[in-house]
């Protein structure tokens, strides 16, 4: 007789964890994915950073005080947390947990110190990393952005070495060069990992018994 484990109460979503060097397009990939794809969820990550003109706090970012984001910390708020180019960042674990449980496939938009205590916590995430097609762009995009200090900008191409040595970190590595192709590649990714047969099981649960049923 042909069967199949037996079927959890509902399928969880997958969560997807993508990083970058500052200036590789990562925000601006995520944002084209979301356009399109509608079964997944952006997790608004809180910063202490300052908002740059186009942010909406709230929807790109939550911005809170420094003194907040401590107190978040000692309260366990974080799934992870970590300081990036002099600011800190922090993803909100119920809300992650939440989606997940609901079905909800999650994105998080993080940087390799994060994604790390991510896959501590939840090793079935998906990593994905973006490289920048050249050394030369990853400075023309960060200079091209004209809301960065050329403190900042140096710091940002300084640390970006010591960002894309973790690459080899992550399940999916794919490079930012025509805009297109590379969100192509991201779509790409999502679909090949809920294709993956262990959620196929418990999303087509029900076709799977309906097929497999023994009428004679």
């Amino acid at each position: 007789m042909n069967t199949l484990p037996p079927a959890a109460s509902g399928p969880a979503g997958t969560l997807f964890v993508v990083a970058a060097p500052s200036g590789a397009g990562k925000s601006s990939l995520v944002s084209a994915l979301l356009e399109v794809d509608h079964q997944i969820s952006l997790s608004v990550s809180h910063t202490t950073r300052l908002p740059r003109p186009h942010e909406v706090d709230g929807q790109h970012y939550c911005f809170v005080g420094r003194a907040e984001f401590e107190r978040d910390v000692a309260a366990g708020i974080f799934l992870e947390h970590a300081e990036v180019h002099g600011n800190w960042y922090g993803t909100s674990r119920v809300q992650v947990e939440a989606l997940l449980a609901g079905g909800r496939d999650v994105l998080l938009e993080i940087d390799w110190q994060g994604a790390a205590q991510v896959r501590r916590s939840m090793a079935n995430c998906v990593g994905i990393f973006i490289l920048p097609p050249s050394r030369a762009e990853l400075e023309r995009r960060l200079r091209g952005r004209a809301s960065d200090s050329e403190e900042a900008i140096e710091r940002r191409l300084r640390n970006s070495r010591n960002e894309i040595v973790h690459a080899r970190e992550f399940d999916y590595l794919m490079v930012n060069d025509v805009f297109a192709d590379a969100v192509a590649d991201l779509q790409a990714i999502v679909r090949a990992v809920r294709l993956r047969s262990a959620s196929q099981l418990q999303r087509r649960a029900a076709l799977l018994a309906e097929l497999l049923e023994d009428r004679a």
